[in-house]
């Protein structure tokens, strides 16, 4: 009976022992945001998340010139550091 209890007890121990938190031998690779959308040409489309449209949760992509961002009130320059995705041509 003496020796159940004390391996019940060396049992409790060791699982109550807490381990000792491993660090990773890598580091992970973040991706850098741009202040600015990248330079391009004039038919160079920059594609940007867009809201969705009410009642959806699916939101989309849109990928349009500078000038028909412009058009929307979109500042491709000011949007794209939170809502860039690619740029295109």
């Amino acid at each position: 009976m003496a020796h159940r209890i004390s391996v019940v007890a060396l049992g409790m121990l060791v699982v109550a022992a807490p381990l000792p938190a491993a660090q990773p031998d890598w580091t992970p690779i973040t991706p850098v945001a741009t202040a600015t959308a990248p330079a391009g040409s004039e038919g160079t489309k920059y594609c940007m998340h867009v809201e969705p449209n009410t009642g959806s949760l699916v939101q989309t992509v849109q990928c349009w010139t500078r000038t028909e961002w412009a058009e929307q009130g979109v500042d491709v320059d000011q949007e794209w550091a939170k809502e860039g995705v690619s740029v295109v041509g």
